[in-house]
């Protein structure tokens, strides 16, 4: 594919197909099944893909697309065993936004793709389901909320624990006041992540369409280390564990606290044990600090052993106890006895996006709530990487005023193929 064939025009004559937002709401008659198309499908996709075709009664998985063809057939295999039907097969992802007949689009690509598709997606007419998390940066951030709005279009984050029965209860145990006043939430993940290999430069592999997958982000060579899965640990297509796990943890203490900007962001960390490629840290702490509390975010990606018990969780410190999320549900210590048991919210989470597109009410995730929660990833990412303390963000102009180091890192540089427009 040449540079004339795949250049911002292109995204811009893909915007103009606005004209097919006149649609909207979505214009399918109740009776009739929501059409959806799945964008990339490797992993996340492919689990999107099977929960969308077990809703066989509302819903009809229309079509699956990745730039990497190799990665197709177990998910349309997966969809036909459990709906019945042949899903339309694609490589582009334009294809499925400039398909009329299609009502919404589903997008687990890598995270660099994520804000300008659902912006593309918007713009041509479609609903959209994005995966976590929502963004690559916090600009790209705030332009998917002014799509929505402007389209009218419903966009829900993969999020999932906003729609997780457990995890909903706990949120409203806290805003009780059950636990008193809580002046700390604290996220986390540890677990052992293996060494990347060193990166050598190779050939695309067949049925890779490398310029594509590379989309909006600047050009780098091919390297199996830095493509499926380990794309997340390089700046340039990825966000880091906060990014990819901290959006869970972050997104419910943030809910839980009922906060969104921090007045002040530090960042430690680095890389202490994964001497390979990756230029994330391996090790990362990062506190936000709020008028009455503060949020606290740690990961370890070489150690598994937890925090207050658990690999992954989010703690409420509260003046009359303490509240914990973890794959064991939910419960109080050192105050009056509360808990609840595991739940997955996962379908639950898909079927509202599904209820919602067809309502036209916002779902649990909506648009602005993933997008302040992703926000907090990146702020954290921010002040790692500019090694100091951060305590001048506006979050009306979302900038951090004259600083111009942090200023520079609330967006991206493009490469020469897909950029995020100044006005959607």
């Amino acid at each position: 594919m040449t540079r004339g064939d795949f250049n911002r025009r292109t995204f811009l004559g893909t915007a103009a197909a606005a004209s097919v937002a006149s649609r909207s709401v979505w214009s399918a008659a109740p009776s009739e099944r929501l059409r959806i198309g799945v964008i990339g499908v490797r992993s996340r996709g492919h689990d999107l893909a099977r929960m969308f075709a077990g809703l066989k009664d509302e819903v009809e998985v229309v079509a699956l697309c990745d730039a990497d063809t190799n990665q197709l057939a177990k998910p349309a295999a997966s969809v036909e065993k459990i709906a019945g039907n042949k899903p339309r097969l694609e490589q582009d992802f334009r294809k499925l936004l400039d398909d009329k007949s299609i009502d919404a689009v589903a997008i687990a690509t890598p995270d660099h793709w994520h804000a300008l598709m659902a912006v593309m997606a918007c713009q041509a007419g479609k609903d959209v389901y994005v995966e976590k998390p929502v963004s690559h940066n916090v600009v790209e951030g705030r332009r998917i909320v002014q799509a929505a709005r402007k389209y009218n279009k419903i966009v829900q984050a993969g999020t999932q624990r906003r729609s997780t029965p457990h995890v909903i209860d706990a949120i409203s145990h806290v805003h009780e006041g059950k636990i008193g006043q809580v002046g700390m939430a604290r996220a986390w993940i540890h677990q052992v992540r293996p060494k990347i290999q060193l990166g050598k430069e190779g050939p695309v592999p067949e049925g890779v369409d490398y310029a594509l997958w590379q989309g909006p982000a600047v050009d780098r060579p091919f390297m199996p280390s830095r493509f499926h899965y380990d794309w997340h640990w390089f700046w340039n297509w990825g966000t880091g564990e906060i990014g990819n796990n901290g959006i869970h943890g972050l997104d419910v203490a943030r809910w839980g606290l009922r906060v969104e900007a921090p007045t002040a962001i530090t960042s430690g960390g680095g890389k202490f044990l994964l001497d390979d490629d990756r230029e994330v840290p391996d090790t990362q702490l990062v506190t936000y600090e709020f008028p009455k509390a503060v949020i606290c975010w740690e990961h370890r990606m070489w150690s598994k052993h937890g925090t207050e018990g658990s690999g992954f969780g989010i703690a409420f410190y509260g003046d009359k106890g303490t509240l914990l999320i973890d794959d064991k549900g939910w419960r109080v210590e050192d105050g009056e006895p509360a808990s609840g048991k595991p739940t997955d919210g996962a379908l639950d989470h898909v079927k509202n996006f599904v209820e919602c597109v067809k309502s036209r009410k916002a779902p649990n995730a909506e648009v602005e709530i993933a997008h302040l929660s992703t926000r907090l990833c990146h702020l954290g990412n921010i002040a790692y990487r500019t090694g100091r303390k951060l305590h001048t963000f506006n979050p009306a102009t979302e900038n951090f005023g004259t600083d111009t180091e942090a200023n520079a890192l609330l967006a991206r540089e493009y490469g020469p193929r897909f950029e995020m427009p100044s006005v959607v």
